[in-house]
């Protein structure tokens, strides 16, 4: 019964405790701290944030300074394999740095200027979390920027390393590049006739008409695989330089003033200029494949330099020739000159005069050979064989085919006959004999002995 009642009392004893156990003292709390707490093996320094842990010996964790200045304690040696132990409580910029950034915090921060880009101030506290955006702005630019590290990593003479693209400079977003060009100076019938549109700058029938259609069914999906989505990259590249070359074909016409040209308004408006001679004529057409690579001004310019450096070489080449015939003066060159054309002259007259010798000579042999030819062929007419040689030389020089001649041959001998009989002749002659023909055929006849000359 004793140690019954011992135990309800010590029972007693020990519920009444639990209602009144009293609460831990703040130097409890403190030592349960302390008792958490990393200290280095050597100098005894917390590293509790942030120690070094060999990997090849127990219990060893060492500071970043001893770990540096290659501490050995017992069996460890600085050679020796090591990790990495971070707490991520420690600061980078040391405790008196303004906030109280962890080494956590500022790789978080150093992610989210990278993903976000600066100046996105809410987003990049939202993935450093638990600071504010103002709080995230101030850090950073007091800190990476116009801290010791920025100072250190800006250089002087960039003050601003943030780039306006949009600038009027001609940056790839410039106003003056992206900004359409004014529209062509026409009038609405020539628009319809060019099928131009003023407003978009745009023509009806554009070069390459059908390049869109290389996108007009491309569409992304999420099942596409790498090798369809390429293909899809290739096409949107394909359009994109069609573009770009249709693009160049417009500023060139616009340039060159090739729309004007093609109406016609080009001579009225243009001022009147020298005369073009035909070694520049001949120039230019040789120069045309390289006006896709110049504008209009800087082909002009490339063109008159190119037409002064013949010029140049020409009259280079021209004092040569007097040095080389022993004249050193503008005076003694004039009187060269004029000596010169005059020798030029002569030998153009006499040249021309035995041209018209050698002309007169070789129409003779052509007109010989010309009748020659025309006998040679004469043989396969009808008739020909019942010529004599005079007769058939007659009819070559008179260019009459045999049969005609004798025609006419036998018409004149029998009028003639028939008027010494005393009856009168009714026969006419044929169309195709003129005065001159008749006249000569009666003369020839006449010699030969065919008619009288009173007859004739």
């Amino acid at each position: 019964m004793l140690q019954q009642s011992a135990r309800a009392v010590e029972a007693g004893r020990r519920a009444g405790g639990r209602e009144r156990a009293p609460t831990p003292s703040a130097q409890a709390r403190r030592t349960m701290a302390e008792l958490g707490k990393k200290y280095c093996v050597y100098c005894l320094a917390d590293v509790t944030s942030l120690r070094l842990r060999c990997t090849e010996c127990q219990d060893i964790e060492l500071c970043p300074e001893c770990f540096s200045a290659g501490a050995e304690i017992g069996q460890h040696r600085r050679w020796h394999g090591y990790q990495l132990v971070d707490g991520g409580r420690f600061t980078l910029w040391g405790a008196e740095a303004e906030g109280g950034w962890t080494s956590r915090e500022e790789q978080l921060l150093l992610d989210a200027i990278e993903q976000y880009g600066f100046g996105n101030w809410e987003d990049m506290a939202a993935h450093v979390g638990a600071r504010a955006p103002a709080e995230v702005m101030e850090h950073y630019v007091s800190m990476y920027i116009h801290g010791n590290l920025g100072r250190a990593c800006i250089p002087d003479s960039i003050p601003n390393r943030v780039t306006d693209h949009t600038c009027p400079g001609g940056g790839p977003l410039s106003p003056s590049l992206t900004a359409p060009l004014p529209p062509l100076d026409i009038t609405v019938a020539e628009q319809q006739q060019l099928g131009y549109m003023p407003l978009r700058d745009d023509y009806e029938i554009e070069y390459l008409q059908d390049a869109e259609t290389l996108i007009s069914g491309l569409a992304v999906n999420y099942d596409d695989e790498d090798v369809d989505i390429e293909l899809k990259r290739a096409h949107v590249d394909m359009y994109v330089r069609k573009l770009r070359e249709r693009q160049r074909r417009k500023n060139m016409a616009r340039d060159y003033s090739l729309v004007p040209a093609f109406l016609g308004k080009e001579r009225k408006d243009r001022p009147l200029k020298r005369k073009v001679t035909k070694e520049e004529k001949e120039l230019r057409t040789k120069l045309r494949p390289i006006c896709q690579f110049l504008s209009a001004k800087e082909f002009d310019d490339c063109f008159d330099n190119l037409h002064k450096e013949r010029a140049l070489r020409a009259k280079i080449r021209e004092l040569q020739r007097y040095r080389r015939n022993g004249i050193a003066k503008t005076e003694e060159s004039a009187e060269y000159e004029a000596a010169r054309h005059k020798r030029e002259k002569r030998k153009e007259l006499r040249n021309s005069a035995a041209a018209k010798r050698g002309k007169d000579e070789a129409g003779k042999e052509a007109a010989a050979a010309g009748a020659t030819a025309e006998f040679n062929s004469m043989e396969n007419l009808a008739g020909f064989d019942l010529l004599s040689e005079r007769e058939k030389l007659l009819c070559s020089s008179l260019n009459l085919s045999p049969t005609r001649y004798l025609t006419v041959k036998t018409i004149i001998i029998k009028d003639y006959l028939q008027k010494r009989q005393g009856i009168p002749s009714k026969s006419r002659l044929p169309s195709y004999l003129d005065k001159v023909l008749k006249k000569r055929i009666l003369n020839f006849l006449t010699e030969s002995g065919w008619i009288a000359r009173d007859a004739s």
